[in-house]
Order: C-alpha cells, then sequence, then structure tokens
C-alpha cells in the first residue's frame, strides 16, 4: 500500500508510542489514525487477517465492530459477513485465529479468540491507553477528539427551526431547532462545510390580517420591546374578530337558504343564531378597535339586521386581502410595515436562538423568493408536461407516479403561488447560489407528504441533485405547557426551567456559595433539561413533556449530565490544586499508562475510545439520541470509577495517569455536550 504525506505523518506520530507498522497496517478508505485511534487496531487486524483469509481487507474492516462488553473483546467479527463459500463459518473462524496467533508476533493484540462463528480481538490495554489519551487531551491544532474529514471539500445546507411571525415559537419548532442544530454542528465536526438557514414563515394573506390588526390595536412600544409576545397578542385579536364576522356570514346565508315553507320556530331558532353571532362579532369588534374609531362605515348600532349586512360583507377579512394583494403588488408603504415586523421578529428569535446556542447563516423566509422564480417554476412544470389545469387552477397529479403523493394546487386561478411552488423556487435558488453536495430539511412528521412532494417534483423536473435532499423528521411533543398549564413561548419554557433549577441550586447552601453567577448556571443547566429530554429518544418517537423527570438530577437526565461534568472539574480542581502531588507541572499526555490496570480504569478508556465512531454512526443516523445514550454510559462508567480510581492521597506515579483518564473523561462529555448544544457548567 502506497502511503500518502498524510498518512506518513499521522503513522511517524504513532510510531513513539506503539508498536504498530506502517508496513503492516491496511490504510483502508476513511481511516482516521491520529482523530480515531481504533483504526489503527482495524488497520492492523485488516492488514494480517486478509491473506489468512483470502479475503480483500477493504471487505473486513466494515465488517469489524465494537462488543457490548469487554469479556466479548474489543471488536468482533462475524465470519458469515465475508461471504466465504466453503467450510463452515465456525471452522473458519477456529482455523483463522490460531493463524493470526502465529503470524502476528506484535504486542497490538493480547489475543484472538474463536466463539462459534465470531472472531473476538481483544486489543492491549496498555497501547489503548496511550493511544486514546493524549489523542483526547492534545488533539490536532483546530480540531477535537472525535473530528473527522469525510466531509472535506463537501457543503451541506441545513433548513431548520422556520417558525412563523406573529405565532408561538412552540413545541414543533423547539424540536427542529434542536435536532437541526445538532445535525449542522456534527456536519461541521465531520469536514462539511455547512450552511444553516432559516425559512421563516414570513409571507401570506396572515400578514394582512396582521397588519390590519395591529393598525387597529397595536402598540409601538410594545412592539419594540416584545415584538413576537405583541403581534402575536395582535394576531390573535384580529383573528378572533375576523372568525366572529365569519360566523355571521355562515348564519345569515343559512337563514337566507330556508325554505319558504319554513315554520315559525325553525325561522326564529334562526334569527336568534344570527342575533348571537352578531353580538359576538359587535364585541370582537370592540375588542379590536383600541386605536381606530368608529367610523360611519365601520359604525354599527343596535340595529341587529343593518350589523349582520355588515358583519356578512367580512370587512375585516376582505381589508386583509387587499392588503395582502398591496404588498404582492409591491406597495411600498404595506411592505415597510411588514418588514418592520419581520426585523423585529428576527432579533428577538437571535436572542431566544442564543439561549440555545443556536445561530444562523441566513434567516430566509416564503417572502424572499421572487416572483420571477415562482413564474419560472410554474413554466418549467408545463413544459414537463405535469401540470394539470382544473377550473382555472394548475395541480400536478403525483398519482401517475406514486398513488400515495395524491394531488397538490401549485397555483390559484388568481394566480397567486402557493406553499409548495415558493418551496420549489427556494431549492432551486439555494442550489444556485450554494451548489451544495447535500440538503436537508429538518422538519415535523406532519410535513411528510409535503415534503415527499416536492422532492418528487424537483426530481421530476430532471434536477439532478434532487437526489442529495433529505428530510429528517421527528415526532411531537405531548403536553407541552408552563407549570400553571397554559400553552406558552419558548422563553417562558426556558425561564420557568431556569427558576425551578435555581431553587433546587438553593436548597445545598455550601455548593450554593461556591457558584460565582447561580443564575447563569440555573438558566444553563434548565435549558439542558429541556434539551436533553428532547433529544434522549429517537427523533421520530412522539414524547410527553415531563417537567419533575426533566429537572431531576437522578437517572440520565440534563442536570445530571450538568452534574457529571461538574464533578470531573472539581476532580481536576483539587488534583491540580494540591501542592503534595505537584500535578500542575505535568505533561499529562506523557505520563505511565500502564498504571491504568484496574477494570474499571480500562473500561473507561474502552467508551473513551468509542467516542469517535459514536459520532460517524450519529452522522449516518443523523440521530441527536445515538450521542445522549454515549454521553449517559460514559458518565455511569465514570461514577463507578470514584470508588476505586482515587487521586488524592495516591503517589505521583499513580495520582497523574489516573488524573489523565479523568480529565480525558472530561473533555470527551464536554464535546459530546456542546455538539448537542449544551454550556457545560463547571461548578453548580
Amino acid at each position: 500500500m502506497r502511503f500518502g504525506s498524510k498518512i506518513f505523518s499521522q503513522l511517524r506520530k504513532m510510531a513513539a508510542i506503539s508498536p504498530f507498522s506502517s508496513e503492516k497496517l491496511h490504510i483502508f478508505h476513511g481511516a482516521n489514525l491520529e482523530g480515531n485511534p481504533v483504526d489503527m487496531f482495524r488497520a492492523h487486524i485488516a492488514f494480517h487477517l486478509a491473506p489468512i483469509a483470502s479475503v480483500d481487507p477493504d471487505v473486513i474492516v466494515p465488517a469489524l465492530e465494537w462488543t457490548q462488553t469487554a469479556d466479548r473483546g474489543d471488536l468482533v467479527l462475524a465470519v458469515p459477513r465475508l461471504r466465504i463459500k466453503g467450510e463452515k463459518p465456525d471452522i473458519l473462524a477456529n482455523k483463522w485465529a490460531i493463524e493470526l496467533a502465529e503470524q502476528d508476533t506484535s504486542s497490538v493484540l493480547t489475543k484472538v479468540i474463536a466463539k462459534g462463528p465470531f472472531l473476538q480481538f481483544f486489543f492491549n490495554p496498555t497501547i489503548l491507553a496511550k493511544l486514546v489519551i493524549p489523542a483526547v487531551l492534545k488533539p490536532k491544532e483546530g480540531t477535537s477528539f472525535g473530528d473527522s474529514d469525510v466531509g472535506k471539500g463537501k457543503r451541506v445546507v441545513v433548513e431548520f427551526s422556520s417558525p412563523n411571525i406573529a405565532k408561538p415559537f412552540h413545541a414543533g419548532h423547539l424540536r427542529s431547532t434542536i435536532i437541526g442544530g445538532f445535525i449542522a454542528s456534527l456536519h461541521e465536526r465531520m469536514g462539511y462545510d455547512v450552511i444553516r438557514i432559516n425559512y421563516l414563515g414570513d409571507w401570506g394573506k396572515q400578514f394582512g390580517l396582521l397588519a390590519v390588526g395591529f393598525k387597529r390595536f397595536g402598540s409601538e412600544s410594545e412592539l419594540e420591546t416584545d415584538p413576537i409576545n405583541h403581534l402575536f397578542k395582535v394576531y390573535v385579536t384580529v383573528s378572533a374578530a375576523q372568525a366572529a364576522e365569519e360566523k355571521v356570514f355562515t348564519e345569515v346565508t343559512a337563514q337566507a337558504a330556508l325554505p319558504e315553507d319554513s315554520d315559525e320556530a325553525t325561522r326564529k331558532q334562526a334569527a336568534d343564531t344570527v342575533k348571537e353571532a352578531v353580538i359576538a362579532a359587535r364585541a370582537a369588534l370592540t375588542a379590536l378597535n383600541k386605536n381606530e374609531p368608529f367610523s360611519s362605515e365601520t359604525k354599527f348600532g343596535d340595529d341587529i339586521a343593518a350589523d349582520s349586512a355588515f358583519f356578512a360583507k367580512r370587512p375585516i377579512d376582505t381589508e386583509a386581502k387587499e392588503y395582502f394583494r398591496k404588498m404582492e403588488d409591491g406597495d411600498k408603504d404595506a411592505l415597510e410595515i411588514w418588514s418592520r415586523f419581520r426585523n423585529f421578529s428576527i432579533e428577538k428569535y437571535k436572542s431566544t436562538y442564543g439561549r440555545l446556542n443556536i445561530n444562523y447563516d441566513v434567516y430566509s423566509g416564503e417572502s424572499q423568493v421572487s416572483n420571477e422564480s415562482m413564474q419560472s417554476v410554474i413554466e418549467l412544470f408545463e413544459k414537463k408536461g405535469l401540470i394539470h389545469v382544473d377550473r382555472g387552477a394548475k395541480l400536478i397529479d403525483f398519482s401517475r407516479f406514486n398513488k400515495k403523493l395524491g394531488k397538490a394546487l401549485m397555483q390559484k386561478s388568481d394566480g397567486t403561488s402557493l406553499y409548495l411552488t415558493r418551496d420549489v423556487g427556494a431549492a432551486i435558488e439555494r442550489y444556485e447560489k450554494y451548489k451544495f453536495d447535500k440538503m436537508i430539511y429538518v422538519v415535523a412528521s406532519q410535513q411528510d407528504l409535503h415534503l415527499a412532494q416536492l422532492f418528487k417534483i424537483l426530481e421530476l423536473c430532471d434536477f439532478p441533485w434532487a437526489k442529495t435532499l433529505q428530510h429528517i423528521n421527528f415526532g411531537m411533543v405531548q403536553g407541552m405547557s408552563t407549570r400553571k398549564g397554559t400553552v406558552v413561548f419558548l422563553d417562558t419554557i426556558l425561564d420557568d426551567t431556569k427558576n425551578a433549577m435555581h431553587e433546587v441550586m438553593k436548597k445545598n447552601t455550601a455548593k450554593y456559595e461556591l457558584v460565582e453567577d447561580p443564575e447563569m448556571v440555573a438558566n444553563l443547566v434548565g435549558i439542558s433539561a429541556v434539551m436533553i429530554q428532547d433529544m434522549q429518544s429517537k427523533r421520530v418517537n412522539n414524547y410527553k413533556f415531563d417537567w419533575s423527570r426533566m429537572l431531576s438530577f437522578e437517572g440520565d437526565t440534563g442536570p445530571y449530565l450538568q452534574y457529571a461534568h461538574s464533578r470531573l472539574c472539581s476532580v481536576e480542581r483539587r488534583a491540580l490544586g494540591d501542592s503534595e502531588l505537584n500535578l500542575s507541572t505535568v505533561d499529562l499526555t506523557d505520563v505511565d499508562f500502564s498504571k491504568l490496570e484496574e477494570p474499571a480504569a480500562q473500561e473507561l478508556i474502552r467508551e473513551l475510545a468509542k467516542y469517535p465512531d459514536v459520532l460517524l454512526n450519529a452522522l449516518r443516523t443523523l440521530e441527536p439520541s445515538t450521542v445522549v445514550s454515549y454521553l449517559f454510559k460514559l458518565t455511569h462508567i465514570v461514577s463507578s470509577c470514584y470508588t476505586v480510581l482515587w487521586v488524592a492521597g495516591q503517589p505521583a506515579e499513580l495520582a497523574a495517569p489516573r488524573l489523565a483518564l479523568y480529565s480525558a473523561a472530561r473533555n470527551v462529555l464536554r464535546s459530546g455536550m456542546i455538539l448537542l448544544g449544551l454550556t457545560p457548567v463547571e461548578r453548580m
């Protein structure tokens, strides 16, 4: 095998601390010898086993898997995976184990055992420690342990969060934000150039309705200080007025449709229903008209018949449609008001995202897709023969290609383009701008059909990059509300968790007094509680928002992860501050790792060694739970070490490698927490 300069560099670094030989390694595609020490063992095993088994070493490497427990080896190979015809797998496994023992005279492996059709490979624990701990504590400059360059030279666009302006930042947006943030960060760790996009719901007739509502009900000062909450309040108020007038229209229409021979009781019931609807509409419009006195055109009185005729014309709805039409026509004044709503909302979103360690390269939205793009999209559909016209409206019938996809309306009879058309235009514009290798949409599973239709349209339009689009879906949060039981914005949920964690922290007075900024720590631990509860299970699963479980320091929760990290920080502080040990000047990457001979120590080293593979597996599944589960297992192993691997009171030659091991564990735990979007705390 001819090595590149990068591999030579990696091998030279490894040669000083291990018995690996560059002549006896199979450098497989994607090998990360410096960032993933276990790849050294894979390369070693593949080199020695390939000639014995008469199998291409590149077939052997992916067949080597981690075992569940150390008594079954570190890596295991299922012989049937190599698809060798002839002898039975268990006979082959036994034969190969004997030959490997004879031919591999290095100390890289302590033993190779045949167990039925499986080959179990046991690493030399001292060599593993010499590779793993320094790799964690002193990674290549500009990287962290576990980083990879599998995505080097590739660009990925991740669209996530995408809330609707003037509506609550609800649980679905929270999930999209957390999962999308993880996916974007993971791709960066894997070497990709990542573009983060927030595709806001910032266009449509609802903004005409919002503008009408703001004129009648809005407050400039509240818009500037709390835009999202205020615009939501405006939207709810104007929507109530709109719904009330729609109710009048419905009841008046039903009354007019009564047969001429209807009896008096039926007619009276219809008249009473209209009267009730009118009274409700009067109250809704009165509540809305806080800023604007009634004009002669909008004034109503005590005449039910006159008022029913007034409301049946649906004045609020009509005005909203007219306003949105002005927006679509490019009216300067209309767009200026809309732009203020959008810009104020984005600034508020940024502060909320900041609490979650989320940032974006682009705040886009439906409004940013040009009319030219949408018109060209419709023309493209027609050119490809995809459009079906029904009473002036333009549709695509997907049943010709996939019955499950049904039909989709692409353009109304009045020429207005719909959401799906805008998404097609947005996708095309993005590819033209970013030339991405992959684009990921992090959107709730309720939108499965919409995304499937979008991807199919782009495929039918013969865009070769359509196959690179991926929908990462997720289930819903059930029962997400404040502790008082009302549905709220995300900031309120985060404030509630912060306050709850603050109360818990105050109960331990001694520790509380040592925390420099308890409110900040409570905020970070509270956010961890929310985020870990969300990422703990498979993303496609629904989960119940559980306050008591989420805020617990016991079991697998966000606060427990923070506690585990702060305890490791405490171990480091005490050890480095111990004048008798004098470890503050010791290079922890160059100590006697053979002293880490306890089973607990070797189990922890083995778990740390898995971290790069965990990240690669997470890249394949795009499941945050893959990393969350790993971190909980890691912290459980660390916890079991405290009773047997003491640092304080031990001789320096024993304390130093143990401190190095604990420091490595803290670094990996910190790395994983940051990847998930958490901010690790050092005291709590």
